[in-house]
């Protein structure tokens, strides 16, 4: 065929290579379109895998999908014609659940996570982690109020097994205070300034929802906070920090899932402030992806009665509905179960199985009623099973009330889901989120801490949920776990501890159908279907290239694969320049 080309790229082919870097012929002309060939196109439309051979895109959107002759006969001109050299393209990756600034807070605060995304391994690491951080970044402390941050420790994988105590962080700062998350992101740990700062003493009560944990037969506070006691000293934390310092947070996060190859995120469990400023961000045209914000129905309910929600984004941002919050993290050991902990944490009985969120089951009825009232999609967090039977009863209740209808709610995290439960989300339309990153990251823990071997064997039951023809979705809930796409699918897949044990080996599904929760279903779960998660004619343009075919690879080498570019709406936004 004798057609002129603007470009002619072959991409990927040394570690110096670029896009915008590529050979340009003499062509005083724009390209309006770009063609796609020479690798594997995954489509991921249909229940198996299709391939095309070429893809053609014309002003962000999908032109053509299908031989490589007959996209050359349709193209433009002026098209842009890049050579995949035999690398995979597939559609774009959609985050169905996290924090996306939260994901920028700990760019910028100390990195305490454990291997493999940190070097933290014991309570004396961790202080040298965080001494050291402290002398290199006095102006983002002073930016913080003074508070010297830390984010990502995990008591699970400390020598000690425990969490650092006020008197540990004290080696840090006795004159400043020092606050550093857990990886669940629901509990924390403080110094004694700190402790002081926020008027915590020994005549606090717990509060509702929450925990002060305490020093052993004493009611003196141990300087780890639980739940809502967490939460409310981090409102208190963020509140005087300048919206300048808040945008940068903002777009560091962006940053990260766009380099995994992510173009739709989620800012779940957002409150006004942080919906405002994704807002805000927006009008100056400062999302080169797509945000979705929910905000916390609890906290945020009468400004939901003012902004409500729509599927339509502006400027890339939307509000797509509510996020309701019913119990804590398995992990943490504050998630609400129906049976007790293997182990219960220091202080409690055999007994022990979590607590809720919310001990009135007619306040969470309320809330959902009127989600349901008022057209709010909404995603709960529940990882025990009791949160779960919680949230199902809520959801009868509303529905009973406000009728059927195509609402779309998401159970998200679904870890100790039943067999029972997963029956009644099929009936309800409920879609489960699954965190199966837990399988790595938490496994171990899991069976000799918290639930016990049959019961970590069923956590994320992906594959028995699609016995039940429950699509299902898959999340990294950032920055609990770093946004990497592949760490997911790899886990999805292979269901690998840390040990290197096989957690659930029945629950594993094969890496297409993994691929499809987190494209194709996922898009489905935003009521984004028509316009992304698959390469068909007319969506948008959403892709990502890869090193290697996720579907051809040895599944234990799927964690390996490199996201090399992220294209949004037709946009190079990303590309790894490294290899």
């Amino acid at each position: 065929m004798n057609r002129t080309y603007l470009k002619h790229c072959t991409l990927f082919t040394s570690i110096s290579l670029t896009i915008a870097g590529c050979t340009t012929m003499a062509v005083p002309v724009t390209a309006t379109e770009q063609l796609f060939y020479g690798g594997p196109i995954l489509t991921m439309s249909g229940n198996s895998p299709e391939y095309a051979e070429a893809l053609l895109v014309k002003d962000g959107k999908i032109r053509f999908v299908g031989s490589k002759q007959q996209a050359e006969r349709l193209a433009d001109k002026k098209v842009q014609s890049i050579d995949l050299n035999n690398k995979t393209l597939l559609p774009s990756f959609i985050d169905a659940h996290s924090h996306v600034n939260m994901v920028g807070f700990h760019q910028m605060v100390a990195n305490l996570y454990p291997m493999p995304d940190g070097q933290v391994s014991d309570i004396n690491s961790l202080v040298n982690v965080l001494n050291q951080w402290k002398a290199q970044n006095p102006a983002v402390i002073k930016t913080m109020g003074g508070w010297i941050l830390g984010n990502g420790y995990d008591d699970a994988q400390l020598n000690e097994q425990r969490h650092p105590t006020a008197t540990d962080l004290d080696r840090v700062s006795l004159d400043q205070p020092v606050m550093i998350l857990h990886q669940s992101g629901h509990l924390a740990s403080v110094n004694h300034k700190a402790l002081e700062l926020l008027k915590i003493n020994q005549h606090t009560p717990n509060p509702a929802g929450g925990v002060i944990r305490r020093e052993t037969n004493s009611n003196i506070p141990n300087g780890v906070l639980e739940e809502s006691a967490l939460f409310s000293a981090i409102g208190s934390i963020f509140k005087d920090v300048p919206p300048a310092v808040m945008f940068q947070i903002a777009e560091k996060g962006i940053a990260a899932y766009v380099k995994n190859g992510f173009t739709t995120v989620q800012e779940g469990r957002a409150d006004q402030g942080t919906t405002e400023m994704w807002h805000a961000l927006a009008q100056q045209n400062r999302l080169p992806i797509d945000v979705v914000s929910y905000p916390d129905i609890t906290t945020s309910q009468d400004y939901m009665l003012k902004q409500g929600s729509s599927h339509q984004y502006d400027q890339h941002f939307r509000i797509g509905g509510v996020k309701i919050s019913l119990d804590g993290s398995p992990q943490g050991k504050t998630a609400w179960l129906t049976q007790p902990y293997l182990i219960p944490p220091e202080g409690k009985d055999k007994t022990y199985k979590g607590y809720p969120a919310m001990s009135n089951d007619q306040q969470v009825k309320d809330y959902i009623n009127l989600a349901f009232k008022q057209g709010w999609q909404v995603l709960a967090h529940a990882n025990g099973d009791a949160a779960i039977d919680q949230f199902i009863g809520a959801v009868k209740d509303a529905t009973a009330k406000q009728g059927k209808g195509d609402r779309r709610s998401v159970l998200i995290h679904s870890q100790t889901i039943r067999d029972d439960q997963l029956d009644q989300l099929k009936a309800l339309d409920i879609i489960p989120s699954f965190f199966s990153l837990h399988t790595f990251y938490w496994g171990d823990w899991h069976r000799q801490q918290t639930l016990g071997e049959i019961r970590a064997a069923h956590i994320s039951p992906t594959a028995t949920a699609l016995k039940k023809h429950l699509i299902f979705t898959e999340h990294h809930d950032a920055p609990v776990v770093p946004p990497s796409s592949m760490m997911m699918l790899d886990a999805t897949v292979n269901r690998v501890t840390r040990s290197n044990y096989v957690l659930g080996a029945e629950e594993r599904v094969s890496p297409y159908l993994a691929l499809k929760s987190m494209t194709d279903w996922a898009a489905y779960q935003y009521f984004e279907d028509q316009t992304k998660g698959t390469l068909s004619q007319g969506k948008l343009a959403d892709l990502v290239i890869l090193n290697q075919n996720p579907l051809t690879v040895p599944s234990r080498e799927i964690k390996n694969i490199k996201v090399l570019a992220t294209y949004k709406e037709g946009k190079l936004i990303y590309q790894n320049a490294s290899d």
